[in-house]
């Protein structure tokens, strides 16, 4: 046993510490599960690198004032939440300091104002999940997250950020599947929730993922069970195109952003935020950045279903909005013809990690972008942009965006696009801050605003 003051806390919300060698001088970096920034900890290594170990918390000296009880039963063993044992407004704060921290080591840049964090409900927010199934030898069945360490399922019969209803029926799912025929050939468990036909009504879709096919009498039992318990059955046997609903047959879900008017009709497969009401607050924020004017041609990268894109056609004249994926292009098509604006959206299928200038220039002069891209983050749109912000042609400048929103779901890889959007191709990082998709994670959203 050994025992340190920690220092800070690492993406993962572990402790960092680096206790004294026999000479007095800090050694080997120690990262120890459990510990919070200024508290007096015994530690017990579990892991022994060259370069740092891994420790369990063994006993607390001196608590951190941050130091919250976990809600959570399963929080020690659960790996669907990391924070739980921190203060709400210490994860802010904890999460704030990583995306300026990462600006300024791995950008090279600090913004010129640091944006008030985006904040919503810090429990039952999480309306799309995806819950893993294991059918113990000759024993229960498990519904629930990975487990923080390994591949095995945690054992929970409740989850706290999850909405009571969802939470409430994991103990039914373990029951139901122990009675399906084939248990074992039951892979995941996926849930999506949207907006109802009435004000405040909720629709809950679950998908189950199944590796054989499921018997008549299978089916029957998950389609009671649905009714019994108001929610919508879909069935998924292979990829995610593959899914479709059991029942009712015409099951469909939908989010909507009122401040623009958009009903955005989903499935549960979809990609879509977790967190409805941090996701409207955003969607605000963002066009408010970007600042479309009714004049105006604004380009929507990584536009999925058109999150983004819809609410700024509502601001702009036009949005062309491009996704990699085709059906993902084709349901964003759909969208905007659900909400009447099939006439001021165009939409394109493209790999947004293979870009060039002339590519860019193929899609048409734009001067406001918003940008939102998975964790792999935009570098070679950013590349691109600096190789025709160096070309001595006036007129490849002039495809040059004048402001950049970026939303971003990795800090690292925005700080990386950052360094070259503002150390090469000529941007200012006007404005920075967090937003706080997923509390009780470490998982950090972010948002960066860019003008040349």
């Amino acid at each position: 046993m050994t025992r340190v003051i920690v220092e800070s806390l690492n993406l993962e919300a572990q402790g960092v510490a680096r206790p004294l060698d026999e000479n007095g001088a800090p050694g080997k970096v120690v990262f120890i599960d459990g510990a919070l920034p200024r508290e007096d900890v015994e530690f017990q290594s579990y892991k022994v690198k060259s370069k740092f170990e891994l420790a369990k918390l063994t006993h607390i000296y001196k608590t951190s004032s941050s130091r919250v009880t976990p809600k959570c039963p399963s929080f020690n063993e659960c790996g669907g939440c990391s924070m739980q044992h921190l203060d709400a407004r210490a994860q802010l704060a904890m999460k704030q300091r990583v995306l300026e921290d990462n600006l300024k080591y791995l950008g090279r840049v600090r913004p010129e104002v640091i944006l008030r964090p985006i904040s919503g409900p810090t429990w039952e927010y999480r309306y799309r999940g995806r819950l893993s199934i294991f059918k113990i030898p000759k024993g229960r069945v498990l519904v629930g997250f990975h487990q923080k360490k390994g591949s095995r399922i945690t054992d929970m019969l409740s989850c706290d950020i999850l909405p009571i209803h969802v939470s409430n029926l994991l103990p039914r799912w373990r029951e139901l599947i122990s009675q399906l025929s084939i248990p074992g050939e039951l892979a995941q468990l996926e849930f999506a929730i949207g907006e109802g036909k009435t004000p405040g009504s909720l629709t809950t879709a679950f998908v189950l993922r199944h590796l054989e096919p499921l018997s008549a009498e299978d089916q029957q039992m998950l389609i009671t069970f649905a009714q019994i318990h108001d929610i919508d059955m879909w069935l998924q046997p292979a990829g995610l195109d593959s899914a479709h609903p059991l029942h009712p047959a015409d099951s469909h879900l939908c989010y909507r952003l009122p401040e623009f008017d958009i009903e955005m009709p989903f499935k549960p497969t979809d990609f879509t935020q977790v967190n409805h009401q941090v996701n409207r607050v955003l969607v605000s924020k963002a066009i408010q950045l970007l600042a479309p004017q009714s004049s105006d041609r604004v380009l929507d990268l990584f536009c999925g279903i058109g999150n983004f894109t819809l609410p700024l056609a509502r601001r702009a004249t036009e949005v062309f909005g491009i996704e990699g994926s085709d059906e993902l292009t084709k349901r964003a098509k759909e969208n905007a013809i659900h909400n009447h604006l099939g006439d001021r959206v165009n939409f394109a299928c493209s790999n947004l990690f293979e870009v060039t200038p002339d590519v860019i220039k193929s899609w048409g002069k734009a001067d406001k972008w918003l940008i939102d891209p998975p964790r792999d983050g935009a570098m070679a749109l950013a590349t691109a942009l600096a190789t025709m912000a160096r070309s001595g042609d006036v007129e490849v400048k002039d495809y040059l965006p004048k402001r950049i929103v970026y939303v971003s779901c990795n800090p690292a890889t925005l700080a990386r696009d950052v360094g070259i959007l503002v150390g090469q191709a000529g941007y200012r990082l006007k404005a920075a801050g967090v937003i706080n998709m997923f509390p009780h994670t470490s998982h950090i959203e972010s948002i960066a605003v860019f003008e040349r």
